[in-house]
């Protein structure tokens, strides 16, 4: 009932505030003119309509309804803080790559949806793909399935309500659709407030986090099974084997948050400027590592321009001369040492002769 203008209405209230009927899903069954349940089209399920927490009923038992007709309100929750720290929470989850509270459920497979045997308040959800294939989960009655008895899902495809993880995303559909969930959800953050940022500037962010990929299956390279290494040090090991006629490395991709992915740079002089950076210098040193000075903090650190724009030209100047004096070295070396080996060829015993001085005092 409400207070202001006296009108009561039907609202599905909380799981847990519904005591012994918690395990009750509200929903509801629509039939036909002559009383028989209507069902979904080609198949033997009748339609129901499941409502989730919050919604305001609109229908009532035995009103008639139309196609598009209103079932149910979902009431929107006023933004509980207007500021922009409100959504950072929500950025830096992302940027995190942790796994989100109360997450939603992707379908493993493409198939149709059923309902197993309910156990232990929860509903099994399976889908059956065009083979025979079963996948199953359980899902607590709490939770907003939203998708019924029949239906058609694709893979990655939501069927409990909440955010998705990322990693189910990736692993499911693959990098392209993972970089566009986390561009479209941080955006959504900073649109809120009026503030427009290009894509680009999250695309590389994004980049870093799948820039290192785990050996599932070594091959014939040198890679230990489970190993993270760089994406395109694993993508020019493969082409050499490959061009050598041996079994390539195969992998799997991986998401980092961004602080693990600075962490487990190459360059340990760009990791020690973040964090750690005790444990960091020690294993460098106990490795015995070399950083080769790539990237553009480790530049800066060290005092020297950067390897990009004007930079780029002076390093590659660089680069060019430093090859050009390690040839002259080379030769200069290999010149000294075909001298010297002629030398030693040169140089011949001399025989004795009689002209030496005699000692005559004897005779």
């Amino acid at each position: 009932m409400d207070d202001v203008t006296g009108l009561s209405s039907l609202v599905v209230i909380d799981p847990k505030r519904r005591g012994v009927t918690k395990v009750v899903r509200p929903a509801v069954k629509l039939m036909d003119a002559t009383g028989e349940e209507v069902k979904i089209p080609g198949t033997d399920h009748a339609v129901a309509v499941g409502f989730p927490f919050g919604a305001l009923i609109q229908v009532r038992d035995g009103q008639e309804v139309g196609p598009g007709e209103v079932l149910a309100r979902v009431p929107v929750e006023g933004q509980k803080t207007r500021d922009i720290t409100g959504g950072l929470p929500r950025v830096a989850e992302l940027f995190e790559a942790r796994t989100p509270k109360d997450k939603g459920l992707l379908a493993e497979m493409t198939g149709t949806v059923s309902f197993g045997k309910e156990t232990k308040g929860k509903i099994r959800l399976q889908i059956t793909d065009p083979e025979g294939g079963v996948w199953e989960d359980l899902v607590p009655k709490e939770k907003n399935i939203i998708v019924h008895e029949g239906q058609v899902v694709n893979k990655g495809e939501s069927v409990v309500d909440g955010p998705a993880d990322p990693q189910d995303i990736l692993r499911l559909l693959g990098i392209e659709e993972l970089a566009r969930y986390i561009v479209d959800e941080v955006q959504d953050v900073y649109r809120l407030q009026g503030v427009k940022i290009n894509d680009k500037h999250i695309e590389v962010i994004v980049r870093q986090m799948l820039r290192r990929v785990v050996i599932d299956n070594v091959g014939e390279s040198n890679y230990i099974r489970g190993e993270q290494v760089e994406r395109s040090e694993l993508y020019n090991t493969n082409d050499a084997l490959r061009a050598a006629g041996k079994i390539p490395a195969v992998y799997s991709n991986v998401l980092l948050g961004i602080t693990k992915a600075s962490l487990s740079t190459d360059s340990f002089i760009s990791a020690a400027s973040f964090q750690e950076t005790t444990r960091v210098l020690t294993e460098a040193a106990i490795m015995g590592k070399r950083d080769e000075l790539r990237g553009l903090k480790e530049n800066v650190i060290v005092g020297r321009l950067i390897p990009a724009g004007s930079g780029m030209a002076y390093h590659d100047a660089r680069k060019i001369k430093e090859k050009l004096e390690a040839e002259d070295r080379r030769a200069i070396a290999e010149a000294d040492a075909l001298g010297l080996t002629i030398g030693d060829d040169d140089q011949e015993e001399v025989p004795a002769t009689d002209d030496a001085p005699r000692d005559t005092s004897a005779e």
